[in-house]
């Protein structure tokens, strides 16, 4: 079985893993990443953290959990140039830096063993986690609690006024949806960094955990076209036309499919 392999049945199970898909992930840009070894790093954590909580009830041990693992160096990484690492779970393991996404499935995972009740919210931006019935969110960056006016301000922040919030980016996301977010991460990382074969992987593993958008056929035509695949950056951008509904980016899409050479035929 090849890590893709893995990775989508990891999260085809009756009880899906986010943890060994990422990590399947991470086994698919580095061959010489061991799985066995991820899962020992994960374990020894809940052990570390578990004989430090506080003697609270289930429900109220969320928060406790992630200041422990910020003091434990799982923070988010800031530096001025972001590198794949920040999003590779197995890098982020070693490291204990990373973007949001990550340190929040460490943190779910080690929730997870330990019985804690914790679930991930896709919030535009910044992932975020929510014990599920609160009234507030938690960001995996420390724990900080984060309420509507709080996430308002978030959102503004990253993305400008006009931004307002919704009911759609307060609601749970699946195991699936976390590790198609991690492989659009990882696909704009790479490609910032040059590594276009690298970003073509996760182009096609964010296509082949389902839902792609215009925006996810977009990104894979532009690195065909990058790697000069005219064909293949064809079949992107007739798919983009499909499921695009502004008229717009339809009359673009179609003039620039108009000045790629056509579908070669098949004898």
């Amino acid at each position: 079985m090849t890590p893709r392999q893995a990775c989508l049945a990891s999260l085809q199970r009756i009880a899906p893993s986010v943890l060994e898909a990422a990590l399947w992930v991470s086994a698919e840009h580095d061959p010489e990443f061991s799985m066995p070894h991820g899962l020992q790093i994960v374990e020894d954590l809940k052990r570390q953290i578990s004989a430090t909580l506080p003697m609270l009830p289930a429900s109220e041990l969320a928060q406790p959990l992630l200041r422990r693992l910020s003091t434990l160096g799982f923070q988010q990484d800031d530096g001025s140039q972001p590198k794949p690492q920040t999003a590779l779970l197995h890098k982020i393991l070693q490291r204990r830096r990373g973007q949001p996404l990550g340190l929040a499935i460490v943190a779910l995972e080690v929730a997870r063993r330990l019985e804690i009740p914790l679930e991930g919210v896709n919030f535009p931006g910044h992932f975020l986690l929510r014990v599920p019935g609160a009234d507030h969110l938690l960001d995996p960056c420390g724990g900080r609690r984060l309420y509507p006016k709080d996430c308002r301000e978030l959102l503004v922040r990253q993305f400008g006024p006009q931004m307002q919030l919704k009911a759609e980016h307060m609601v749970r996301a699946t195991e699936m949806a976390m590790v198609q977010r991690l492989s659009r991460n990882l696909r704009h990382l790479h490609q910032m960094n040059d590594d276009f074969l690298a970003a073509l992987k996760d182009a096609d593993r964010v296509l082949e955990l389902g839902q792609a958008t215009t925006s996810d056929h977009l990104a894979r035509a532009s690195l065909y076209q990058t790697l000069e695949c005219p064909q293949a950056e064809r079949f992107d951008l007739e798919h983009a036309l499909l499921l695009s509904d502004d008229p717009i980016q339809r009359l673009r899409l179609t003039e620039r499919l108009s000045h790629l050479p056509p579908n070669a035929a098949i004898h």
